[in-house]
C-alpha cells in the first residue's frame, strides 16, 4: 500500500523517524521537516537510508501536488495550514500508526487502549498479563515504542499492545483493534479539538471499523462512555468499581464474569483508579485464556508505572511522589485522593486556558501550593480562593526545593501539575526525570 510513493513527513520527533525508517524499505521518496533541530545521528541515519529531512519554520512551500500522501505527527494540530493544503490539493492525511498497522501480519492479535485517564497503567498491566502467560507480545503506541519501530518484529500469532491518544485516532481510517478499551471520558483536550463533543468523537474512532467479531472494553460508570458507545457494533463488555457488569468489585474483591479473580488485599498498587484499570486488563486478557494464577502473580509484584503517582524517595520523614503525568486536571484529582497525609501540592506548566476548579473538593489534605510554569498566577488566583497557601516560582527546580524546605515530618511532596509540560519540557517524561533528578539531589 505504502510503496513507490512519494511521501511528506510532518513532525519528526519519535514516530516521524521511525515511520521514515519504515517506508525507507518500500522503494518511497520521503522528505521529513520539522521546525526544531533533530538528533544528528537520526538525520544522517535517515540521509543514508535516502530519506531528506529538512528544518524549516514554514514547510508549507515544500509540499505541492506531486506528493501521494502526508504523514502528520499526532501533536500537530489537524488545522495546521500545511494539513489544510493537503486536503484542498485531495492529498491524503494519515499518522504513523496508520500506517504501520498495515505491515501488521493478518493474524497479529491487537489490543488497543485509549481514554482520558489510566491508558499507560491499563497497558502496562495487560503487557505483563500476556508476558507472564508465556506469549509473544509487543509494547507499544503512545507509550513510547512507535508501532513503525516494532511492527518489523511481530510475527503471526502475536499479541500487539497499543496505547492510543485521541490526536492519533483522528488520522487513522483502517486501524482495527481485535480489542479496543475505552477507560473513561472527561473533558481534555479541548484547546486542540475545540470542543468537548469532538473530542469524544475522536476517542469513538478506536472502534469505528469493529464488528461483532471485536471486542470493546467499556466503563460502564462512566456516563459519556455508556452513552456515548450505545450504537458501536462491537461486542461489548463492561466493567465498572461502583455497580454490576461484566467485570466489578464487591466483597472487596474483582470479580468476571460472577467469578472471584483476586482480593483486592491481594493488588500491590492501591486506589480505585487502579482497581478500575486492573478490570480492563482482566477482561482483555482473558479473552487469551489467562489464569487467575498469573493475575495474581503479576498483581503481587506490580507497582505501577514511571511518571504516575511514583514513588521516588522518603528524605527525613517526607514522602516524594511523582506524578508528571497528570496533564490534566481529572488526572490531579485521581492522584489527590490516593493519600491521606498532608500533602503539599507542585501545580503548573503550559497554561492552555483550562480551569482549576474542579479540584476544589480534593484539596482537604492540602497544606500548601506550589504554583510554577505558565500558569502559576493562575494557580494562585484559583488557591487563594479555596483559601489554601499558595506560593509562586518559576521553575519545577525551586518549586520542588521550596516545597521540602516548608514542609513537615509525615508530609507527602506530590509533584501532580494538572497541565501539560511544554512551556518547560519537551514532554511529561523529562518533566518527571527533572524533579526526581532534583529530589535526590536534595538527600
Amino acid at each position: 500500500m505504502f510503496e513507490n510513493k512519494k511521501i511528506f513527513v510532518l513532525g519528526m520527533a519519535r514516530s516521524g523517524y521511525e515511520v521514515a525508517k519504515l517506508l525507507s524499505k518500500y522503494n518511497n521518496k520521503i522528505v521529513v521537516t520539522d521546525k526544531k533541530e533533530q538528533d544528528i545521528n537520526h538525520i544522517e541515519e535517515l540521509e543514508e537510508l535516502g530519506v531528506s529531512f529538512i528544518q524549516s519554520e514554514d514547510p508549507i512551500e515544500l509540499l505541492d501536488s506531486s506528493f501521494d500522501l502526508v504523514i502528520k505527527n499526532p501533536g500537530i494540530r489537524y488545522d495546521h495550514p500545511l494539513i489544510l493544503k493537503a486536503i484542498d490539493m485531495g492529498i491524503k492525511v494519515v499518522n504513523e500508526v496508520e500506517v504501520a498497522y498495515h505491515y501488521l501480519p493478518k493474524d497479529a492479535f491487537v489490543i488497543a487502549i485509549t481514554g482520558a485517564n489510566g491508558k499507560t497503567t491499563t497497558t502496562t498491566i495487560i503487557y505483563e498479563f500476556i508476558k507472564a502467560m508465556g506469549k509473544k507480545v509487543h509494547l507499544g503506541g503512545n507509550i513510547g515504542y512507535p508501532l513503525s519501530q516494532i511492527v518489523s518484529n511481530v510475527k503471526p500469532n502475536d499479541v500487539v499492545v497499543l496505547e492510543i491518544s485521541a490526536q492519533q485516532l483522528h488520522d487513522c481510517y483502517d486501524f482495527n483493534p481485535n480489542v479496543s478499551i475505552l477507560t473513561n471520558l472527561v473533558p481534555v483536550h479541548i484547546d486542540f479539538f475545540g470542543t468537548y463533543e469532538n473530542y469524544i468523537d475522536h476517542k469513538l474512532r478506536i472502534f469505528m471499523n469493529h464488528t461483532s467479531n471485536d471486542i470493546a472494553i467499556l466503563n460502564k460508570s462512566n456516563k459519556d462512555v455508556y452513552e456515548s458507545t450505545k450504537d458501536i457494533k462491537s461486542n461489548k463488555k463492561y466493567f465498572s468499581s461502583s455497580e454490576e457488569s461484566d467485570c466489578c468489585i464487591k466483597e472487596n474483591a474483582i470479580y468476571y464474569n460472577d467469578e472471584k479473580i483476586i482480593n483486592l488485599n491481594e493488588i500491590r498498587v492501591k486506589g480505585m483508579h487502579n482497581y478500575e484499570n486492573i478490570m480492563c486488563a482482566i477482561i482483555a486478557t482473558k479473552e487469551l485464556g489467562i489464569s487467575n494464577e498469573t493475575i495474581k502473580e503479576v498483581l503481587n509484584k506490580f507497582t505501577g508505572v514511571e511518571h504516575r503517582i511514583e514513588f521516588v524517595a522518603k528524605i527525613n520523614g517526607r514522602e516524594f511522589y511523582n506524578d508528571s503525568k497528570a496533564t490534566n486536571v481529572k488526572s490531579t484529582e485521581i492522584a489527590l485522593n490516593a493519600f491521606n497525609t498532608p500533602v503539599v501540592l507542585l501545580l503548573g506548566g503550559l497554561d492552555r486556558g483550562h480551569s482549576f476548579e474542579d479540584l476544589k473538593d480534593d484539596l482537604t489534605n492540602v497544606t500548601h501550593i506550589v504554583c510554577y510554569g505558565e500558569t502559576k498566577n493562575r494557580i494562585k488566583e484559583f488557591a487563594d480562593s479555596c483559601k489554601v497557601n499558595a506560593t509562586v516560582v518559576d521553575t519545577l527546580e525551586e518549586a520542588t526545593k521550596f516545597a521540602y524546605n516548608i514542609s513537615n515530618d509525615g508530609d507527602t511532596i506530590l509533584l501532580s501539575p494538572a497541565c501539560a509540560s511544554w512551556d518547560q519540557f519537551a514532554d511529561f517524561e523529562k518533566r518527571g526525570e527533572k524533579f526526581k533528578e532534583t529530589v535526590n539531589n536534595l538527600e
